[in-house]
């Protein structure tokens, strides 16, 4: 796990909320507080659509950034700030067998339950935070090291300015 303190608060979450820096990420959970707390659930309700319409859409477990940020940005936009916001980020089952491949560790992807990126905002500072979760044990922490050092290079090719904290 790592954190880390974003130093462009307005261009990274001009990336956020209109660029498309996370559209191809899962949501666990969006927690936005402006003049009210609005909480938001990614799981997908799948009794809410038809059996063709989640094999049409390769629906997963949870929704998609690209399909929650426009209600995410309803709530923020204005000119007033939020007062706080939180966004825990999943990458998908398939993205995580990629990440898996490329950093030749000796896992599957059905073996790790998760590899998120917990966004923080609260007075004015906004932290990445890193977390793994795996549904076996596993003897090392080199997939935490690996997922790590993957969050930072994911901010440095997309010009994000960020520190270690």
């Amino acid at each position: 796990m790592v954190a880390l303190k974003m130093e462009d608060l307005k261009h990274f979450t001009g990336q956020l909320f209109v660029g498309d820096m996370f559209d191809n990420w899962l949501v666990r959970e969006a927690v936005i507080v402006t003049f009210n707390r609005f909480a938001i659930d990614g799981r997908i309700r799948r009794g809410y659509y038809s059996r063709q319409e989640l094999e049409d859409n390769k629906l997963e477990e949870l929704s998609s950034w690209k399909v929650l940020k426009p209600i995410c940005y309803s709530l923020i936009k204005g000119k007033k700030l939020p007062e706080s916001f939180r966004i825990t980020f999943q990458l998908s089952s398939g993205e995580v067998e990629a990440f898996l491949k490329s950093a030749q560790l000796d896992l599957t992807w059905e073996q790790v339950a998760g590899l998120y990126m917990n966004l923080r905002y609260e007075n004015h500072v906004l932290h990445c935070i890193t977390g793994t979760s795996l549904n076996v044990f596993a003897p090392d922490k080199r997939i935490e090291h690996e997922w790590d050092e993957a969050a930072r290079l994911y901010f440095k090719g997309r010009k994000i300015p960020f520190v270690e904290e």
